[in-house]
């Protein structure tokens, strides 16, 4: 008997998230079915024991959400994942025991453009840690995807003539993203000059994931790129990730710019913060450039008006463009962002209000 499995949709159930699970394994696909049975937000339309019975559900059902393993029969689902990106890209949440915090698996599934990245044994176990599993399909459901695109492309093979054209005026950068943002980070940074200004980004990320991304954006940027330590120098050429764990990253201005990582109280919805990245950037006044990307909630908004408001440059990416509009909006809502950008325009625009064309006309230290 095949693992292919359609379930009805009756009338009343029109507006629930359609959630196709993918999964070789019947007892995990029953389990799944079980932790959703209960969720009056999601309705299971069907079954697929292997990507390939997954791509004719996909056809039929037109679902709006995939969970998707990863070792399967006949197609691996990273490789599926990759074609499902690049031909037909939905939303998609890696279940699966390879998907862990600090597999590299994760980290491609994520770069392919997967959403999320649940660890099947600690679903399995009932780790009150997790997210609850419908909330994160219902935001899925909502997310824009995009095709990958920059995932796997090396570093710039004319390095040398980047280096060349930008000349950096003495402004450096924070960037704030959450769900969304490794694609969004891989596009952002894949057009960075390796002498690019210096800059710390706030990604919301398990500790374990950050490490992986940050060697995978090292590998693909012509920027250097690595976790930051307490205490580190902003140096250009440099883009530091806040290492999360515990920690936030924020700005220290005592004679030169610095890094600094400070405990987490418990008062941040987020480890990392953006908002806390933001706030400590806010006194740079003209100095820095303040950057918002795709990702749910609102963490950072309020900061990045402030940052507005001290004299900074600041730009939050279309809804258009940004997977999940949640920060973003935020930001355009309050009057934070001087420009409103397509996610491929960020890049040009940062360059160009970090070069040596454009002049700095105050900055305010503290």
């Amino acid at each position: 008997m095949g693992s292919v499995v359609l379930l009805g949709t009756s009338h009343s159930d029109a507006r629930k998230v359609r959630v196709l699970i993918v999964d070789d394994t019947a007892t995990i696909r029953r389990l799944l079915r079980a932790l959703l049975a209960d969720d009056p937000r999601i309705e299971i339309v069907g079954e697929a024991g292997d990507p390939y019975e997954a791509r004719a559900l996909i056809k039929s059902l037109n679902p709006d959400v995939l969970t998707l393993d990863v070792e399967m029969p006949r197609m691996n689902g990273l490789v599926f994942l990759e074609k499902i990106m690049r031909l037909r890209p939905m939303p998609v949440i890696m279940v699966s025991s390879r998907t862990v915090e600090d597999s590299e698996e994760a980290v491609t599934a994520l770069s392919l453009g997967a959403l999320d990245c649940v660890d099947l044994r600690r679903l399995r176990s009932g780790d009150p840690r997790l997210p609850d599993l419908g909330d994160m399909l219902v935001t899925a459901a909502r997310a824009r995807v995009r095709g990958q695109a920059l995932a796997d492309r090396p570093k710039s093979q004319d390095a040398e003539g980047a280096n060349r054209a930008f000349d950096w005026n003495g402004r450096s950068v924070v960037v704030g993203s959450s769900t969304g943002g490794v694609d969004a980070l891989l596009n952002l940074f894949g057009s960075y000059p390796p002498n690019g200004p210096p800059t710390v980004v706030a990604q919301h990320m398990p500790s374990q994931f950050l490490e992986s991304f940050a060697t995978r954006l090292n590998t693909h940027s012509p920027a250097t790129v690595r976790l930051a330590r307490d205490g580190d120098v902003l140096t250009q050429g440099e883009v530091l990730l806040a290492p999360g764990g515990g920690f936030h990253a924020v700005l220290r201005n005592r004679g030169e710019l610095r890094v600094s990582l400070v405990a987490d109280t418990g008062e941040d919805l987020y480890v990392p913060s953006v908002a806390r990245l933001f706030s400590s950037a806010a006194p740079l006044g003209n100095g820095v450039v303040g950057v918002m990307l795709t990702g749910m909630g609102r963490d950072g908004a309020a900061e990045l008006l402030d940052m507005r408001n001290a004299g900074a440059s600041t730009i939050a990416q279309s809804g258009r463009s940004a997977v999940i509009d949640g920060m973003p909006k935020a930001a355009r809502e309050l009057g934070a962002a001087e420009a409103v950008l397509d996610l491929s325009d960020i890049t040009p625009r940062i360059l160009a209000l970090t070069s040596s064309s454009e002049r700095i006309v105050s900055r305010v230290t503290g």
